[in-house]
Parts: C-alpha cells; structure tokens; sequence
C-alpha cells in the first residue's frame, strides 16, 4: 500500500498551466519533476507541451514560457502518457496540491491513464509545521528557509525542485523539533489535515 510509504521517498512535480481551471479549458503546458529515494533526489522529468492553442501574453510574462517555445514541443497527450509512466508507484508532493493535482486528473483523463500514488500538499503541511511564518508561498518559502535555489520561478522543474528541498525541510523539522524519524506519507496527509492548534498535541502523541 502506497499509503504506508517513506515520505520522503516520492515524486515532487510541478505544473505551468494556461490558466486555472482544467474545466473551462486551461491545458498543462509544461511538467517537472523530481524523484525522491530516501531524501536524495535520483531522477528528474521535465517537458514543455504543445496545448493546441496560443497562451496569453500574462501566461507568457508570467511564465517566461511563450507561444514560440510550444510551437515545437510534443503536444500534452504525448507528454502526459510518458509523465504517467514516469509517477506510476510512487506517492506525490506539490505546493497547493489541489491545483497540480486537477491538471494531472485531467490530463491523465484525457489519454487515459491513471496512477497509483497520493497527493500530499507542502503548502499545507508548511502552514502546520512553520506556523510563525506569514506567507507559505513557494518564493517565501523559499527565502525563509534559505533554500537553495536559482532565482527561477514559475518554471515547473525549478519549482519541484526547490519544492523538494522544502519537503525535506519539513522532514527533518519532524525529527529535530518533534523527534519523529522517518515519517511515512500517511502522517505527512495527516498533518496537513489536522487544525493548526491541535498539531504539535497529535504529533506528541506519536512518541508515546
């Protein structure tokens, strides 16, 4: 079972979209991601795609991905079907999940594929274990933890990436501060689930 995994063996992915709602048509037009194996990084997916129509010039600045650089790149459903073999039997993280995770429902969908793994949210999860911080975006994020990273955001593996840096953040906040080694993915779903004020009472109970 998937659930019982190591959390911190997982694939962080990140999508570029055209808008926010794989329901009124928004497409993915690049996916990155970065494969965990007990805290190392061990493999890396990255594709731009072709979503069959011009994006906005906001999705372009926004992004820095233009309508030039997906006039050549292989259209979603080719990119999808890889990316599907690619996440098959791991368990997954983004930052703000729900979002990453509607886009890879419906692109999924859309060639009929499927995976296996869950979703857990580092957002989430973030707003849990560093309740002193006022903003849990990535960028903040990012500059609060000091996170490696290379200035870029809004690209999809540049973002896994750094969103597995902070996955692992959180992995050893669990350990020092908590002493929980080695927590497996249901409890990572679990904190992100628990009220604020309750969170450092479950993870208490944990150790007793």
């Amino acid at each position: 079972m998937l659930h019982t995994h190591p959390a911190d063996s997982v694939i962080v992915l990140d999508f570029e979209t055209t808008g926010l709602s794989p329901n009124q048509g928004d497409r993915a037009i690049e996916i990155g991601a970065v494969k965990l194996q007990g805290g190392e990084v061990v493999d890396r997916f990255q594709r731009l795609m072709n979503p069959g129509f011009r994006v906005s010039s906001f999705i372009e600045g926004y992004t820095g991905i233009t309508n030039a650089m997906l006039v050549d790149a292989e259209p979603c459903a080719v990119v999808m079907d890889a990316f599907a073999d690619f996440i098959q039997g791991s368990n997954l993280v983004a930052h703000n999940a729900s979002f990453d995770q509607r886009f890879l429902d419906a692109e999924l969908a859309a060639v009929g594929r499927d995976y296996t793994g869950e979703f857990a949210c580092s957002l989430l999860v973030s707003r849990r274990l560093t309740q002193e911080v006022s903003s849990h975006k990535l960028g903040d994020l990012v500059r609060y933890h000091h996170i490696e990273n290379d200035g870029v955001f809004h690209r999809a593996l540049a973002d896994a990436e750094v969103t597995a840096s902070l996955w692992l953040v959180h992995l050893q906040k669990l350990a020092t501060e908590h002493g929980i080694q080695n927590p497996d993915f249901a409890l990572m779903k679990k904190i992100a689930k628990t009220p604020k004020a309750k969170v450092a009472v479950m993870l208490a109970s944990i150790n007793k």
